[in-house]
């Protein structure tokens, strides 16, 4: 898991913001899938081309997250990690969290994300990892952190959002870029029935997400909460 994708399991959740190897307004559109938009033939390039998504983000600039749910907005600092903010805003941008899952929730510590639902795109993008960045905030109720595995320098795609005070990540590299502004509601009532996934619990295994995507999700796991779309506010 990757808080350090995986390795973070509550207590030893920790690196599971690793990989798991532990260590607004207007109608609403319907949802189109990572196949149909494929399909359609417009999908960003640098859904397929990292080196494409390398714009500086503003120093300050909110992003709006619709989700199965309901909304939320997280506002980031790029004072606070430069390195995760320019990342975060370019995969905001070129629609990497659009159709992503809530794929690992664990009541009172977080819930993580950005494993896109097409293993095409996964397989680009598991190993565009960013230089760790100096840690400035503290990793409190609501702020937004980039999951890591256990090697320095490991941060790509994953992201989690702090249920409460795990303030004790703040010596293990886990560098804040953002909080969450409005709708800290929203993100608490995500499915969170699943727990913890493979191989400490019986939830999604992180590595079969990246290999099958959303199609193994939804066969498996079918009460889970989705990223509708996100954008950037301002």
């Amino acid at each position: 898991m990757d808080y350090h994708h995986h390795c973070l399991a509550a207590p030893m959740i920790l690196t599971v913001l690793m990989i798991s190897s532990c260590a607004g307004g207007g109608e609403k559109q319907p949802e189109r899938s990572a196949a149909d938009s494929k399909a359609a033939g417009d999908r960003n390039p640098a859904l397929l081309d990292p080196s494409l998504a390398e714009e500086q983000a503003p120093d300050q600039f909110q992003a709006k997250f619709s989700t199965t749910k309901g909304d939320f907005v997280i506002e980031v600092r790029r004072e606070w990690a430069p390195q995760a903010a320019d990342r975060f805003y370019n995969l905001v941008k070129i629609g990497y969290f659009d159709g992503a899952a809530f794929f690992r929730n664990i009541e009172n510590f977080m819930v993580q994300f950005g494993i896109n639902g097409d293993p095409a795109v996964n397989e680009k993008w598991s190993q565009s990892n960013i230089d760790d960045d100096p840690v400035k905030k503290s990793n409190k109720r609501g702020y937004v952190t980039f999951a890591q595995k256990s090697a320095p320098n490991s941060r790509s795609t994953q992201i989690f959002i702090n249920f409460g005070d795990n303030s004790r990540l703040d010596a293990m590299r886990f560098a804040p870029f953002g909080r969450v502004a409005e709708g800290m509601d929203i993100i608490e009532s995500l499915y969170s029935g699943y727990g913890e996934g493979a191989p400490k619990g019986l939830g999604p295994d992180q590595s079969r997400i990246q290999e099958e995507g959303n199609e193994y999700l939804k066969k498996r796991f079918p009460k889970l909460d989705y990223i509708k779309n996100a954008k950037i506010m301002k």
